[in-house]
Protein backbone atom coordinates (compact mmCIF):
# COMPACT_ATOMS: atom_id res chain seq x y z
CA UNK A 1 0.00 0.00 0.00
CA UNK A 2 0.98 3.55 -0.76
CA UNK A 3 2.74 5.47 2.11
CA UNK A 4 0.35 8.29 3.19
CA UNK A 5 1.92 11.62 3.63
CA UNK A 6 0.65 12.69 7.49
CA UNK A 7 0.06 16.27 6.27
CA UNK A 8 -2.51 17.05 9.27
CA UNK A 9 0.06 17.36 11.66
CA UNK A 10 2.09 20.14 10.35
CA UNK A 11 -1.66 22.17 9.73
CA UNK A 12 -1.37 24.13 13.11
CA UNK A 13 2.70 25.21 12.53
CA UNK A 14 1.98 26.30 9.19
CA UNK A 15 -0.77 28.83 10.19
CA UNK A 16 1.32 29.86 12.76
CA UNK A 17 4.37 30.44 10.30
CA UNK A 18 2.18 31.94 7.56
CA UNK A 19 0.42 34.40 10.01
CA UNK A 20 4.11 36.03 11.24
CA UNK A 21 4.67 36.15 7.53
CA UNK A 22 1.35 38.18 6.77
CA UNK A 23 1.90 40.07 10.17
CA UNK A 24 5.56 41.22 9.11
CA UNK A 25 4.15 42.31 5.87
CA UNK A 26 1.46 43.93 7.02
CA UNK A 27 3.56 45.60 9.76
CA UNK A 28 5.62 46.65 6.39
CA UNK A 29 3.04 47.92 4.52
CA UNK A 30 2.04 50.26 7.13
CA UNK A 31 5.52 51.55 8.05
CA UNK A 32 7.06 51.57 4.67
CA UNK A 33 4.36 51.23 1.79
CA UNK A 34 4.87 50.14 -1.45
CA UNK A 35 7.02 51.24 -3.78
CA UNK A 36 4.76 52.79 -5.64
CA UNK A 37 4.75 52.89 -9.39
CA UNK A 38 3.97 56.15 -11.54
CA UNK A 39 0.11 54.34 -12.22
CA UNK A 40 -0.57 54.49 -8.86
CA UNK A 41 1.36 57.96 -7.95
CA UNK A 42 0.79 61.08 -9.68
CA UNK A 43 4.18 62.24 -10.88
CA UNK A 44 6.13 61.57 -14.58
CA UNK A 45 8.17 58.47 -15.22
CA UNK A 46 11.12 59.74 -17.39
CA UNK A 47 13.10 58.16 -19.69
CA UNK A 48 17.05 59.09 -20.52
CA UNK A 49 20.16 58.26 -22.41
CA UNK A 50 23.37 59.22 -21.10
CA UNK A 51 24.97 59.41 -24.96
CA UNK A 52 28.15 61.18 -26.49
CA UNK A 53 27.50 63.31 -29.93
CA UNK A 54 28.07 61.14 -32.77
CA UNK A 55 27.58 63.88 -35.99
CA UNK A 56 25.86 67.29 -36.34
CA UNK A 57 23.47 68.50 -39.11
CA UNK A 58 22.15 71.57 -40.48
CA UNK A 59 19.15 72.35 -42.75
CA UNK A 60 19.39 75.34 -45.22
CA UNK A 61 16.88 74.88 -47.98
CA UNK A 62 12.88 75.43 -48.34
CA UNK A 63 11.03 73.56 -45.75
CA UNK A 64 10.96 71.47 -43.02
CA UNK A 65 13.55 68.43 -42.70
CA UNK A 66 12.79 65.68 -40.08
CA UNK A 67 15.16 63.34 -38.70
CA UNK A 68 13.43 60.32 -36.96
CA UNK A 69 15.95 57.27 -36.05
CA UNK A 70 14.66 53.92 -34.77
CA UNK A 71 17.02 50.50 -33.70
CA UNK A 72 16.96 50.06 -37.55
CA UNK A 73 16.85 52.90 -39.44
CA UNK A 74 17.01 56.91 -40.18
CA UNK A 75 14.34 58.25 -41.85
CA UNK A 76 14.57 61.70 -43.17
CA UNK A 77 11.30 63.72 -43.96
CA UNK A 78 11.13 66.27 -46.23
CA UNK A 79 7.70 68.74 -46.19
CA UNK A 80 6.81 72.22 -46.49
CA UNK A 81 4.76 73.55 -49.36
CA UNK A 82 8.17 75.60 -50.96
CA UNK A 83 9.77 71.64 -51.31
CA UNK A 84 10.06 68.69 -52.67
CA UNK A 85 7.84 66.37 -50.30
CA UNK A 86 9.94 63.47 -49.62
CA UNK A 87 10.69 60.34 -47.28
CA UNK A 88 14.51 58.87 -47.21
CA UNK A 89 15.04 55.57 -45.25
CA UNK A 90 18.69 55.08 -44.23
CA UNK A 91 18.32 51.28 -43.36
CA UNK A 92 21.53 50.55 -40.64
CA UNK A 93 21.71 47.04 -43.65
CA UNK A 94 22.20 49.02 -46.14
CA UNK A 95 24.14 51.76 -44.45
CA UNK A 96 26.22 50.20 -41.44
CA UNK A 97 28.21 52.84 -40.22
CA UNK A 98 27.54 56.22 -39.23
CA UNK A 99 30.10 57.65 -41.47
CA UNK A 100 28.04 55.76 -44.22
CA UNK A 101 24.62 57.26 -42.70
CA UNK A 102 26.36 61.13 -42.71
CA UNK A 103 27.57 60.56 -46.17
CA UNK A 104 24.02 59.35 -47.53
CA UNK A 105 22.82 62.73 -45.14
CA UNK A 106 24.75 64.62 -46.74
CA UNK A 107 23.90 63.88 -50.19
CA UNK A 108 20.44 65.43 -50.19
CA UNK A 109 20.49 69.18 -50.79
CA UNK A 110 20.53 71.79 -48.35
CA UNK A 111 22.04 69.41 -45.75
CA UNK A 112 25.53 69.75 -44.40
CA UNK A 113 27.22 66.97 -41.68
CA UNK A 114 29.98 67.11 -39.79
CA UNK A 115 31.15 63.84 -37.93
CA UNK A 116 32.53 63.95 -34.80
CA UNK A 117 36.12 62.34 -34.50
CA UNK A 118 36.09 58.56 -33.61
CA UNK A 119 32.23 58.02 -34.85
CA UNK A 120 32.83 57.77 -38.43
CA UNK A 121 33.46 54.12 -38.65
CA UNK A 122 31.48 52.83 -35.20
CA UNK A 123 28.08 50.89 -36.04
CA UNK A 124 25.05 52.85 -37.13
CA UNK A 125 23.01 50.54 -34.29
CA UNK A 126 24.63 52.65 -31.61
CA UNK A 127 22.87 56.11 -32.40
CA UNK A 128 20.04 56.58 -30.07
CA UNK A 129 16.67 57.01 -31.03
CA UNK A 130 14.40 60.11 -31.51
CA UNK A 131 11.32 59.07 -29.35
CA UNK A 132 10.93 62.73 -27.79
CA UNK A 133 12.33 66.55 -28.28
CA UNK A 134 13.24 68.16 -31.01
CA UNK A 135 14.29 66.40 -34.32
CA UNK A 136 13.71 69.51 -36.87
CA UNK A 137 16.92 70.21 -39.00
CA UNK A 138 17.63 74.11 -38.94
CA UNK A 139 20.35 76.21 -39.97
CA UNK A 140 21.34 75.96 -36.04
CA UNK A 141 22.29 72.21 -36.26
CA UNK A 142 20.60 69.11 -34.57
CA UNK A 143 23.33 66.60 -32.66
CA UNK A 144 22.72 63.45 -33.00
CA UNK A 145 23.74 60.77 -29.98
CA UNK A 146 25.32 57.50 -30.23
CA UNK A 147 25.73 54.62 -27.34
CA UNK A 148 29.26 54.15 -26.42
CA UNK A 149 31.02 51.81 -28.16
CA UNK A 150 32.47 50.15 -25.22
CA UNK A 151 33.04 49.90 -21.35
CA UNK A 152 35.81 52.23 -22.08
CA UNK A 153 33.58 55.19 -23.15
CA UNK A 154 30.79 54.69 -20.24
CA UNK A 155 30.93 57.57 -18.01
CA UNK A 156 27.69 57.67 -15.87
CA UNK A 157 26.37 54.86 -13.62
CA UNK A 158 22.92 54.82 -11.14
CA UNK A 159 24.57 56.20 -8.25
CA UNK A 160 26.35 59.36 -10.58
CA UNK A 161 22.43 59.82 -11.60
CA UNK A 162 20.91 60.20 -8.15
CA UNK A 163 23.78 62.28 -7.37
CA UNK A 164 23.43 64.63 -9.94
CA UNK A 165 19.35 64.26 -8.98
CA UNK A 166 19.02 65.02 -5.35
CA UNK A 167 17.93 68.26 -5.42
CA UNK A 168 14.90 67.09 -6.96
CA UNK A 169 14.04 65.16 -3.25
CA UNK A 170 12.46 61.38 -3.23
CA UNK A 171 12.83 60.23 -6.90
CA UNK A 172 13.69 56.48 -8.38
CA UNK A 173 16.04 55.81 -10.75
CA UNK A 174 16.47 52.37 -12.31
CA UNK A 175 18.72 50.83 -14.98
CA UNK A 176 17.58 49.89 -17.91
CA UNK A 177 19.55 47.04 -19.79
CA UNK A 178 21.22 46.62 -21.47
CA UNK A 179 23.20 48.78 -18.60
CA UNK A 180 26.25 50.06 -21.48
CA UNK A 181 23.06 51.73 -23.11
CA UNK A 182 23.31 53.80 -20.26
CA UNK A 183 19.27 54.70 -20.30
CA UNK A 184 17.98 55.47 -17.03
CA UNK A 185 14.39 55.21 -15.90
CA UNK A 186 14.14 58.23 -13.40
CA UNK A 187 10.82 58.50 -11.46
CA UNK A 188 9.45 62.32 -9.92
CA UNK A 189 6.34 62.19 -7.42
CA UNK A 190 3.93 64.90 -7.51
CA UNK A 191 3.19 66.64 -4.34
CA UNK A 192 0.39 68.77 -5.39
CA UNK A 193 2.00 72.08 -5.17
CA UNK A 194 3.24 72.78 -8.75
CA UNK A 195 0.24 73.61 -10.93
CA UNK A 196 3.46 73.24 -13.63
CA UNK A 197 4.70 69.96 -11.99
CA UNK A 198 4.98 67.79 -15.35
CA UNK A 199 7.16 70.80 -17.24
CA UNK A 200 9.07 72.38 -14.17
CA UNK A 201 10.13 68.31 -13.54
CA UNK A 202 10.93 67.30 -16.92
CA UNK A 203 13.35 70.70 -17.32
CA UNK A 204 14.54 70.06 -13.97
CA UNK A 205 15.80 65.92 -14.46
CA UNK A 206 17.44 67.42 -17.95
CA UNK A 207 18.84 70.42 -16.11
CA UNK A 208 20.54 68.66 -13.74
CA UNK A 209 21.72 65.80 -15.60
CA UNK A 210 23.39 68.38 -18.07
CA UNK A 211 25.24 70.05 -15.52
CA UNK A 212 26.53 66.73 -14.22
CA UNK A 213 27.71 64.86 -17.73
CA UNK A 214 27.27 68.01 -19.72
CA UNK A 215 24.87 69.67 -22.15
CA UNK A 216 25.74 67.91 -25.26
CA UNK A 217 25.82 64.20 -23.48
CA UNK A 218 21.57 63.95 -22.03
CA UNK A 219 18.76 62.79 -24.83
CA UNK A 220 15.15 62.51 -23.28
CA UNK A 221 13.79 59.50 -24.91
CA UNK A 222 10.22 59.75 -23.46
CA UNK A 223 8.36 60.88 -20.74
CA UNK A 224 5.21 59.69 -19.19
CA UNK A 225 2.95 61.86 -16.64
CA UNK A 226 0.41 60.61 -14.79
CA UNK A 227 -2.24 63.29 -12.47
CA UNK A 228 -3.14 62.48 -9.50
CA UNK A 229 -6.85 62.04 -10.19
CA UNK A 230 -6.02 59.30 -12.97
CA UNK A 231 -3.82 57.62 -10.08
CA UNK A 232 -6.78 57.57 -7.50
CA UNK A 233 -8.73 56.55 -9.79
CA UNK A 234 -6.86 53.57 -11.16
CA UNK A 235 -6.13 52.51 -7.03
CA UNK A 236 -9.83 52.19 -6.32
CA UNK A 237 -10.51 50.33 -9.62
CA UNK A 238 -7.80 47.76 -8.39
CA UNK A 239 -9.19 47.48 -5.39
CA UNK A 240 -12.52 47.02 -6.65
CA UNK A 241 -10.94 44.39 -9.22
CA UNK A 242 -9.37 41.90 -6.54
CA UNK A 243 -12.51 42.21 -4.08
CA UNK A 244 -14.87 41.02 -7.38
CA UNK A 245 -12.37 38.41 -8.14
CA UNK A 246 -12.62 37.31 -4.49
CA UNK A 247 -16.10 37.19 -4.60
CA UNK A 248 -16.61 35.35 -7.69
CA UNK A 249 -14.64 32.49 -6.39
CA UNK A 250 -15.90 32.21 -3.42
CA UNK A 251 -19.45 31.84 -5.00
CA UNK A 252 -18.01 29.37 -7.56
CA UNK A 253 -16.14 27.02 -4.73
CA UNK A 254 -20.05 27.40 -3.20
CA UNK A 255 -21.47 26.03 -6.19
CA UNK A 256 -19.66 23.75 -6.43
CA UNK A 257 -18.58 22.55 -3.12
CA UNK A 258 -19.37 22.52 0.21
CA UNK A 259 -19.57 25.87 1.92
CA UNK A 260 -16.74 25.19 4.25
CA UNK A 261 -14.69 24.03 0.99
CA UNK A 262 -15.42 27.65 -0.82
CA UNK A 263 -14.26 29.05 2.33
CA UNK A 264 -10.98 27.20 2.77
CA UNK A 265 -10.20 28.19 -1.29
CA UNK A 266 -11.03 31.97 -0.83
CA UNK A 267 -8.59 31.99 2.55
CA UNK A 268 -5.53 30.20 0.56
CA UNK A 269 -5.68 32.68 -2.47
CA UNK A 270 -5.77 35.69 0.36
CA UNK A 271 -3.23 34.12 1.89
CA UNK A 272 -1.21 33.64 -1.26
CA UNK A 273 -1.78 37.32 -2.19
CA UNK A 274 -0.72 39.12 1.43
CA UNK A 275 2.28 36.94 1.06
CA UNK A 276 2.88 38.44 -2.43
CA UNK A 277 2.05 41.89 -0.44
CA UNK A 278 5.12 40.99 1.80
CA UNK A 279 7.43 39.96 -0.72
CA UNK A 280 6.95 42.57 -2.80
CA UNK A 281 6.57 45.39 -0.18
CA UNK A 282 10.09 44.07 1.75
CA UNK A 283 12.01 43.99 -1.59
CA UNK A 284 10.74 47.31 -2.49
CA UNK A 285 9.83 46.01 -6.05
CA UNK A 286 8.12 49.20 -7.63
CA UNK A 287 4.18 48.21 -7.50
CA UNK A 288 2.56 48.97 -10.93
CA UNK A 289 -0.12 47.38 -12.97
CA UNK A 290 2.25 44.56 -13.74
CA UNK A 291 1.79 44.02 -10.06
CA UNK A 292 -1.45 43.31 -10.30
CA UNK A 293 -1.58 41.45 -13.05
CA UNK A 294 0.88 38.85 -11.15
CA UNK A 295 -1.38 38.68 -8.02
CA UNK A 296 -4.78 38.12 -10.25
CA UNK A 297 -2.68 35.33 -12.12
CA UNK A 298 -1.45 33.59 -9.10
CA UNK A 299 -5.19 33.95 -7.71
CA UNK A 300 -6.51 31.84 -10.89
CA UNK A 301 -3.19 29.56 -10.55
CA UNK A 302 -3.79 28.84 -6.55
CA UNK A 303 -7.91 28.42 -7.00
CA UNK A 304 -6.81 25.42 -9.63
CA UNK A 305 -4.99 23.58 -7.44
CA UNK A 306 -7.18 23.48 -4.79
CA UNK A 307 -10.09 22.79 -6.92
CA UNK A 308 -7.80 19.34 -7.95
CA UNK A 309 -6.95 19.11 -4.24
CA UNK A 310 -10.81 19.22 -2.80
CA UNK A 311 -12.13 17.18 -6.16
CA UNK A 312 -9.77 14.20 -4.69
CA UNK A 313 -10.82 14.71 -1.15
CA UNK A 314 -14.36 15.14 -1.91
CA UNK A 315 -14.55 11.60 -4.23
CA UNK A 316 -12.36 9.74 -1.43
CA UNK A 317 -14.85 11.03 0.77
CA UNK A 318 -17.62 9.24 -1.43
CA UNK A 319 -15.71 6.24 -1.20
CA UNK A 320 -15.15 6.12 2.63
CA UNK A 321 -17.51 7.80 3.87
CA UNK A 322 -17.36 5.88 7.40
CA UNK A 323 -13.33 6.50 7.86
CA UNK A 324 -12.43 9.39 9.64
CA UNK A 325 -12.04 12.37 7.80
CA UNK A 326 -8.21 13.19 9.06
CA UNK A 327 -6.77 9.97 7.68
CA UNK A 328 -9.34 10.76 3.94
CA UNK A 329 -7.86 14.02 4.12
CA UNK A 330 -4.17 12.74 4.06
CA UNK A 331 -4.39 9.93 1.41
CA UNK A 332 -6.40 12.83 -0.91
CA UNK A 333 -3.54 15.03 -0.52
CA UNK A 334 -0.96 11.90 -0.91
CA UNK A 335 -2.16 11.11 -4.29
CA UNK A 336 -2.49 14.70 -5.73
CA UNK A 337 1.04 15.62 -4.29
CA UNK A 338 2.85 14.37 -7.80
CA UNK A 339 0.41 15.90 -9.98
CA UNK A 340 1.09 19.38 -8.22
CA UNK A 341 4.90 18.88 -8.18
CA UNK A 342 4.95 18.05 -11.52
CA UNK A 343 2.63 20.90 -12.74
CA UNK A 344 4.64 23.47 -10.19
CA UNK A 345 7.45 22.45 -11.77
CA UNK A 346 6.61 22.87 -15.36
CA UNK A 347 5.35 26.37 -15.14
CA UNK A 348 8.61 27.54 -12.62
CA UNK A 349 10.82 26.35 -15.33
CA UNK A 350 8.92 29.03 -17.46
CA UNK A 351 9.52 31.93 -14.81
CA UNK A 352 13.17 31.14 -14.29
CA UNK A 353 13.63 31.79 -17.56
CA UNK A 354 12.04 34.82 -17.45
CA UNK A 355 13.94 36.07 -14.09
CA UNK A 356 17.41 34.77 -16.29
CA UNK A 357 16.85 36.41 -19.40
CA UNK A 358 14.55 39.53 -19.14
CA UNK A 359 15.04 42.64 -16.76
CA UNK A 360 13.31 45.78 -15.70
CA UNK A 361 9.48 45.11 -14.92
CA UNK A 362 9.62 41.61 -16.66
CA UNK A 363 12.12 40.34 -14.17
CA UNK A 364 10.26 42.02 -11.56
CA UNK A 365 6.73 39.98 -13.05
CA UNK A 366 8.52 36.71 -12.68
CA UNK A 367 9.98 37.53 -9.16
CA UNK A 368 6.33 37.83 -8.30
CA UNK A 369 5.36 34.82 -10.07
CA UNK A 370 7.56 33.35 -8.55
CA UNK A 371 6.61 33.65 -4.63
CA UNK A 372 3.10 33.79 -5.68
CA UNK A 373 3.51 29.62 -7.26
CA UNK A 374 5.05 28.67 -3.98
CA UNK A 375 2.58 29.92 -2.03
CA UNK A 376 -0.41 28.84 -3.91
CA UNK A 377 1.12 24.78 -3.95
CA UNK A 378 1.60 25.44 -0.12
CA UNK A 379 -1.61 27.24 0.48
CA UNK A 380 -3.87 24.89 -0.93
CA UNK A 381 -2.35 21.87 1.21
CA UNK A 382 -1.61 23.66 4.28
CA UNK A 383 -4.44 26.77 4.78
CA UNK A 384 -7.13 25.73 2.35
CA UNK A 385 -7.20 22.15 3.79
CA UNK A 386 -5.97 23.04 6.97
CA UNK A 387 -9.21 24.88 7.44
CA UNK A 388 -11.90 21.93 5.93
CA UNK A 389 -10.29 19.47 8.67
CA UNK A 390 -10.74 22.34 11.38
CA UNK A 391 -14.56 22.70 10.11
CA UNK A 392 -15.39 18.83 9.90
CA UNK A 393 -13.84 18.51 13.41
CA UNK A 394 -15.44 21.21 14.49
CA UNK A 395 -18.93 19.83 13.16
CA UNK A 396 -18.23 16.74 14.16
CA UNK A 397 -17.98 18.08 17.71
CA UNK A 398 -21.07 19.40 17.47
CA UNK A 399 -22.98 16.84 16.57
CA UNK A 400 -21.50 14.47 18.96
CA UNK A 401 -22.54 17.09 21.70
CA UNK A 402 -26.37 17.47 20.73
CA UNK A 403 -26.36 13.84 19.97
CA UNK A 404 -25.07 13.13 23.95
CA UNK A 405 -27.86 16.01 24.91
CA UNK A 406 -30.66 14.06 23.25
CA UNK A 407 -29.90 10.86 24.90
CA UNK A 408 -29.21 12.35 28.20
CA UNK A 409 -32.40 14.05 28.31
CA UNK A 410 -34.23 10.40 26.90
CA UNK A 411 -32.70 8.99 29.39
CA UNK A 412 -34.24 11.03 32.19
CA UNK A 413 -37.17 9.56 34.58
CA UNK A 414 -40.63 10.52 33.41
CA UNK A 415 -41.77 12.24 36.67
CA UNK A 416 -45.45 11.89 37.12
CA UNK A 417 -47.65 14.51 38.70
Amino acid sequence: MKRVIKFSRFFVPAVIISSALILFGLYGYFTKGFNLGVDFQAGINQTVQLALPAMSATYTDKGNAEVRISDTALTLVLSGAESDEKTLVLDFKTYPTIGDVAKALAGVKGISVSVEPGSDSLPATLLVPTYEGNTFLSSAGLVIHRAPKDASEQFADIEQVRQALSSLGDIGVQTLQPASQQRFLVRVQDEGTDPNFAANARAKVKAGLEAKFGADRVVVLKTDVVGARYSESLTRKVFWLILGTLALILIYSMIRFKIEYAIGAVLAIVHDALIMVAFIVWSRMEFNTQSIAAILTILGYSINDTIVQFDRVREERKLRPNEKFEDVLNESLTITLGRTIITTFATLLTVFSLIVFMSGSNRDFALALLVGMISGTYSTVYIASAFVLWWENHKEKREKAKFAKSGSQANQPVVKA
